[in-house]
């Protein structure tokens, strides 16, 4: 393929090789999905014009979060540039941990960045990790599908509805399965959706004294109507499926809804890679009355930890990799509807990406997030589908697995809320909470 770089872009490049005194080699570690797959691709533009080399260390969502918190908080070095998200980047700033991007360039134009987007990565105003793309997370859905089943999506369904969908979607016999849901384990595996979720059926992790919540009413009434709906009308082997599972059941025409991370939206409207690209609808994720939606609320990320040999580089390749010369680059490459989404403002008054059919949803779906205030009830964290506390990671970590082994049905419900509410409170206990 041979690239084509917009002449906008050349003169920021230009200036990025002028301030490089040597040219290093940046090791990158990130996660492997489509978008960050592209950008690797891409990267022989920012060599060309500043002289860096970059080596990939690409990994699944879990083995990449153990893999960049174990080498920050030991120092290891072993990693000049980590995709990270809104959990880490405001602990590990606080911690001192990476490196401030208070001095981008002006044609960077931080400004230009989300609100909340640029509010999640920083601490008290200063940005500490830049975001590569932004999402939240809606429904995908097989629009023949809803029509053969004489049902019509609303735009902003309820659970019951997509619930009903789901079931009357359904035809085992011919492996298509009315709703694929994450089951994988891992605090941004399944427990991302089920605690978005739960926020819509009125739980919350903790009460306003940081006392565990899952033996409540809300969390049994949120994890028994998951896994009902999934044993009904989900795929088989749901329990370790997370979102490249779920993406490749959809793109083969298996799953007739879909609610995940918004930014997957041009993987299964692309005719290249999915067989239903042209029969994909897209809705805000579902309520329950309540006045909640089960969305979330994440950045992927690049920040650079301190202490690398190779801080003036990375920071040049953070700068092109996020700014609006890349979703240009990217475009001029792969069409508008493949650029990474949801991070700047200039994206959504561009003539050409209200175009692509899933762009304001998106963008509704990020808007509708507040992290500030995420559940029904009062709570004493930040964060939609995680708790931004330094022991949120552990703890979802092994309530996910709880989960995950209820859905498989290894446990019952019952019993996976009474040990997730266990392990919560003695954790919190040792924390000092």
């Amino acid at each position: 393929m041979t690239l084509r770089t917009p002449l906008t872009m050349v003169s920021a490049l230009a200036m990025l090789a002028a301030t490089a005194a040597t040219a290093d080699t940046l090791t990158i570690a990130t996660v492997n999905n489509g978008d960050m797959v592209r950008m690797q691709g891409l990267t022989a533009d920012f060599t060309a014009k500043t002289g860096h080399e970059v080596e990939w260390v690409t990994l699944e969502e879990n083995v990449l979060r153990q893999r960049v918190t174990t080498d920050i908080t030991t120092k290891g070095g072993a990693f000049d540039i980590m995709t990270i998200g809104m959990y880490e980047t405001p602990i590990w700033g606080k911690n001192g941990w990476l490196v401030p991007l208070d001095d981008l360039s002006a044609e960077y134009d931080v400004d230009d960045i989300l609100p909340a987007m640029r509010g999640g990565l920083s601490v008290d105003g200063t940005l500490y990790a830049a975001p590569f793309y932004g999402e939240s997370s809606m429904i995908m859905y097989r629009t023949d599908l809803m029509e053969a089943a004489g049902l019509e999506m609303p735009d902003a369904p309820t659970w019951e509805f997509v619930a009903d969908a789901a079931r009357k979607m359904t035809d085992k016999d011919g492996e298509v399965y009315g709703i694929c849901l994450r089951g994988k384990a891992g605090w941004g595996e399944n427990m991302a959706f089920l605690t978005a979720t739960s926020n819509a059926f009125g739980a919350r992790w903790f009460d306003e004294d940081w006392k565990p919540q899952f033996d409540t009413e809300e969390w049994a009434t949120t994890l028994n109507f998951y896994i009902d709906l999934m044993n009904e009308a989900g795929p088989p082997g749901a329990s370790t499926n997370g979102f490249n599972e779920n993406l490749s059941l959809f793109q083969q025409g298996k799953c007739g809804m879909w609610i995940d991370a918004t930014v997957a939206a041009s993987f299964v409207t692309n005719p290249d890679d999915s067989t239903v690209a042209d029969k994909v609808g897209f809705a805000l994720a579902p309520d329950t009355g309540l006045g909640k939606r089960g969305n979330w609320l994440w950045a992927w990320a690049l920040g650079i930890p301190a202490g690398t040999d190779n801080e003036a580089a990375a920071k040049q390749f953070v700068e092109w990799a996020t700014s609006k010369e890349y979703i240009e680059l990217v475009a001029e490459n792969e069409g508008w509807a493949n650029v990474p989404p949801g991070a700047r403002t200039s994206l959504y008054e561009n003539e050409n990406y209200k175009e692509v059919p899933f762009a304001q949803m998106t963008l509704d779906s990020i808007l509708s997030a507040d992290p500030t205030a995420p559940t029904v009830k009062p709570v004493p964290y930040v964060g939609v589908q995680f708790a931004a506390i330094p022991e949120f990671a552990g703890i979802a970590t092994e309530v996910g697995q709880e989960f995950s082994a209820a859905l498989a049905g290894q446990q019952t419900a019952e019993e996976a809320l009474a040990k997730a509410q266990a392990l919560t409170a003695d954790a919190m206990e040792a924390a000092g909470y």
